[in-house]
């Protein structure tokens, strides 16, 4: 039996035998090293990271993937940038890292973090655009917006932008933002003058994006912008001048859009081709940006018989049917204003703490510049000088005009 057992030896110290069996064993111990490290990455790739609150990173363009290991780093979204390094090259995706400002949420994992920026989750800022503002006054906003850069090339025309709340990432253009504002409207436009009610008095979608500025500029209620439609709409078809104060603003004015005072009595005469006081039918083009209320107010009016309408002094309007009761709530108008003078005027000359605090008189309407006051036909002005014969400037009777 020792004869068997010295060739098994002489077998196992072979040259080849020892290569192998070092061989076999570095491999084994490297696979346990690869497997240890492997365990050791994943558990801290996916382990929660250092940011004890929600940051904003910006990631520039240009920059390589070891100056955003090390950026996130000096921001405190990880720890260590050879694991942002190494889990990037892991999962393949350097060609598909994309710059951008990125919101990383608290205890971000590693992987949360490159999945966001794989993704471009980058952060949206919203930007609000209020209805009835010019194309002028809406450039002058987006001027503001410091997140986006670039500027504009023209004015767009008055009335192609929707008023709307808009989210944009950092580094958007402002001409991108334009387009996108246009894009909306048209849609919006489409959509409306598809509904729109079948006997309305317009031709086309640019008369009713005309009509519809009127509409903006004249109420902010929801509750009664279909009745102050109405009341234009009724006035177009039977051929009586709209009597507009904004379009007598916006004729002076064109789109800087505020007046910055009271209209004077002059210029209520004034002609302009704007002014609906002067001319017949709606005005040649927008004098504000609509937005989708006032199209579709515009576009389907309230079914009344409805030809004027003036403040109630508090806020909103009353809305008569002819002349007469357009009369009477004129006068009430002026018992109102003159009550509400009364009672400043005590309050200036007696104060006391016991006294409520009088009523302020209504807020100027949405051109800036209408006070309680009512003028011809559908608006109220400002405070002019005492009334002349003209009766508080209300049109001379309820009938047609000719066009």
């Amino acid at each position: 039996m020792a004869e068997p057992k010295r060739r098994a030896s002489l077998r196992a110290r072979h040259p080849f035998i020892v290569v192998g069996n070092a061989i076999l064993t570095i491999i084994l111990v490297l696979a346990v090293l690869v497997g240890i490290g492997l365990a050791i990455g994943k558990q801290r790739f996916e382990a929660s990271g250092p940011l004890q609150r929600e940051r904003v990173v910006n990631i520039p363009r240009g920059l390589g993937l070891r100056d955003i290991a090390e950026l996130l780093q000096r921001e405190g979204v990880i720890e260590q940038p050879w694991i942002f390094v190494g889990g990037v090259l892991a999962l393949k995706a350097r060609e598909d890292l994309k710059y951008g400002e990125y919101a990383f949420q608290k205890q971000a994992s590693l992987r949360e973090v490159i999945e966001t920026i794989i993704e471009g989750k980058v952060v949206q800022h919203q930007l609000t655009i209020p209805e009835g503002l010019t194309s002028e006054q809406i450039l002058a906003r987006i001027a503001e917006f410091d997140i986006l850069v670039g500027g504009v090339k023209e004015v767009p025309k008055e009335g192609t932008l929707l008023p709307e709340t808009y989210r944009f990432p950092r580094g958007t253009p402002r001409e991108q933002v334009i387009q996108r504002m246009q894009q909306a409207q048209r849609r919006v436009l489409q959509e409306v003058w598809e509904r729109r009610s079948p006997d309305l008095p317009v031709r086309t979608p640019d008369q009713l994006v005309i009509l519809a500025s009127i509409l903006e500029k004249e109420t902010g209620r929801a509750d009664e912008r279909t009745r102050v439609a109405a009341v234009f709409v009724n006035r177009l078809k039977q051929r009586m001048k709209l009597q507009s104060d904004p379009t007598i603003i916006y004729g002076l004015v064109g789109g800087k859009g505020t007046l910055g005072r009271p209209i004077m009595r002059a210029e209520i005469d004034q002609p302009t081709p704007y002014n609906t006081y002067v001319i017949d039918g709606l005005p040649p083009g927008p004098i504000a940006n609509p937005g989708r209320a006032a199209l579709e107010a515009a576009a389907n009016p309230a079914r009344t018989r409805e030809l004027f309408f003036v403040s109630d002094g508090n806020g909103g309007h009353v809305f008569s049917e002819n002349y007469e009761q357009h009369q009477r709530a004129v006068a009430r108008l002026r018992q109102i204003e003159q009550q509400q003078r009364d009672a400043a005027k005590d309050a200036v000359v007696s104060p006391s703490p016991l006294r409520p605090t009088p009523a302020a008189p209504a807020a100027p309407g949405r051109n800036g510049s209408r006070t309680q006051m009512p003028v011809q036909g559908a608006t109220a002005a400002p405070a002019l000088p005492p009334p002349s014969p003209r009766s508080s400037f209300a049109p001379q009777g309820p009938g047609p005009r000719p066009q």
